[in-house]
């Protein structure tokens, strides 16, 4: 049976090379540097990606910030007419 990537009784090409020698090699440039260059590393890919995130402008923040204040306040609404219900309904029930 064929799927996109290749046969299932058929390893792909790529699979099928043996590793080099620096493949191989534990830890690679990472095992080369202490703790401080990959802990530099990590806050430049983290850096790194938040320059690839799409910042709303600010009309969209101020509709999104209006958007959650509402939802929320209608919610905190329909659960305090919930409860009020039920402490009537408890008292009724248990005097």
């Amino acid at each position: 049976m064929t799927d996109a990537v290749g046969s299932i009784d058929m390893p792909d090409a790529e699979d099928e090379a043996p590793e080099s020698k620096k493949a191989r090699k534990k830890g690679g440039k990472r095992g080369k540097k202490g703790p401080f260059g990959r802990l530099a590393l990590f806050y430049r890919q983290i850096i790194a990606e938040l320059r690839k995130v799409v910042w709303p402008t600010r009309s969209q923040l101020s509709t999104y910030t209006t958007v959650v204040i509402v939802f929320v306040v209608v919610m905190i609404g329909l659960v305090t007419v919930i409860d009020y219900g039920f402490s009537h309904l408890v008292k009724y029930v248990f005097g």
